[in-house]
């Protein structure tokens, strides 16, 4: 699935990944493939990308995650370390 994340200034991730964990405003949830349609706010936290069998992390400040057709969007507020 392709994991697009954005800020305000500058696109901080592009690419296909197996896997995306996110730190959701009710807590932790994972995206894999083929995921439901949804939208969900995102609260201060840790960002984990799986990609090629490689784990990378990143720490946002907030903002919204929307997941359609095996395409991923992330508007963060901003990147704090990642």
């Amino acid at each position: 699935m392709l994991l697009e994340i954005v800020t305000p200034d500058k696109k901080v991730f592009e690419g296909e990944v197996s896997s995306a964990t996110f730190t959701g405003a009710e807590g932790e949830f994972q995206v894999l493939s083929n995921h439901a349609p949804m939208i969900s706010a995102l609260g201060k936290g840790r960002v984990s990308i799986t990609a090629s069998g490689k784990v990378e992390n990143l720490i946002i400040d907030g903002g919204v995650v929307e997941v359609l057709n095996n395409n991923v969007i992330v508007l963060a507020e901003s990147v704090i370390e990642g």
